[in-house]
């Protein structure tokens, strides 16, 4: 069985972020051998005033590859670890689909970018999870974040959303390679302008903040920007890629500061508003949980 795994809404302000359950979740499936797994991809979804969130609104997915005789007790053991390791005060859901059982693919798909751009609501969400015939399973407070992992699976499923989780881990600021070298790396399939041009292989390219490949086609690639200087190609940064510039607002850290999951840090300089787990985005620019006594 060929599945598609999601989890959403599952940190508070204190807690570690939803990537690192998402994370456990994979070991676990290897660990006990019941398949074998992908990689995981982080979504945005809305950011909305009427929309409860942490601070960023992202679901987590990930693909594996499992045994029928352990798809049942893979479904609710991923289920109940959910609720046990989420955060008090989340509203944690998953959702788990079967990639060759799901019916009107096209709804899924599209559910899953209206949750980034309107503000959804849980029964519609079990509604369609019916329809298609995904497991969809709430684990505590609201259960709001069955939204998210259903909009997740639909995402991931269209194969043109979400960038992937961690990135390259070897491939550091300021280190160059040719696209050919960078094509080595099993979560590279390819190397794109921002058009979604491909580079010739002897092309360089320079990380400029990591390697973090995003889904095009169902794929992952890397993104790359021209540099300062002709024929200079440079990895876009998670500011860019997430398209919350620096300018926005003031990105000195004040003294409450506290640095969020390495997976949600924006910005090269560590300590800064847009790296600290107290700030929450909104669709321009962010808020400080702090200051709006929302901590």
């Amino acid at each position: 069985m060929r599945l598609l795994i999601c989890i959403d809404d599952t940190d508070n302000l204190e807690s570690r972020g939803t990537g690192w359950i998402a994370s456990e979740m994979l070991q676990m499936i290897e660990t006990k051998g019941w398949g074998k797994c992908g990689f995981v991809t982080r979504h945005q979804l809305l950011l909305h005033p009427d929309v409860p969130y942490t601070s960023h609104n992202s679901a987590m997915c990930f693909n594996t590859e499992v045994e029928y005789q352990y798809y049942e007790q893979l479904k609710w053991q991923l289920a109940e670890y959910l609720g046990s390791e989420s955060a008090a005060g989340s509203d944690p859901g998953i959702c788990i689909a079967d990639l060759e059982n799901i019916n009107h693919r096209e709804e899924l798909i599209e559910f899953g970018f209206k949750a980034k751009c309107e503000v959804l609501n849980k029964d519609r969400a079990y509604r369609l999870a019916a329809k298609t015939g995904v497991f969809l399973t709430e684990k505590g407070g609201s259960g709001d974040g069955v939204i998210g992992s259903l909009a997740g699976v639909g995402l991931r499923l269209n194969g043109n959303d979400g960038e992937v989780k961690g990135g390259i881990g070897r491939m550091t600021k300021g280190m160059s390679f040719t696209v050919a070298e960078l094509m080595w790396e099993e979560l590279i399939t390819g190397v794109y302008t921002t058009d979604m041009k491909p580079l010739a292989d002897r092309e360089l390219v320079t990380i400029k903040w990591k390697a973090k490949p995003v889904l095009y086609n169902g794929r992952p690639v890397l993104l790359v920007v021209p540099g300062a200087e002709y024929g200079q190609w440079l990895t876009m940064d998670k500011s860019e890629m997430r398209q919350f510039g620096d300018e926005r607002t003031n990105t000195e850290a004040c003294g409450k500061f506290k640095p969020d999951v390495p997976e949600e840090m924006v910005s090269e300089k560590t300590k800064s508003c847009f790296n600290c787990i107290y700030r929450r985005w909104t669709e321009n620019s962010f808020l400080c949980a702090l200051e709006a006594g929302n901590r």
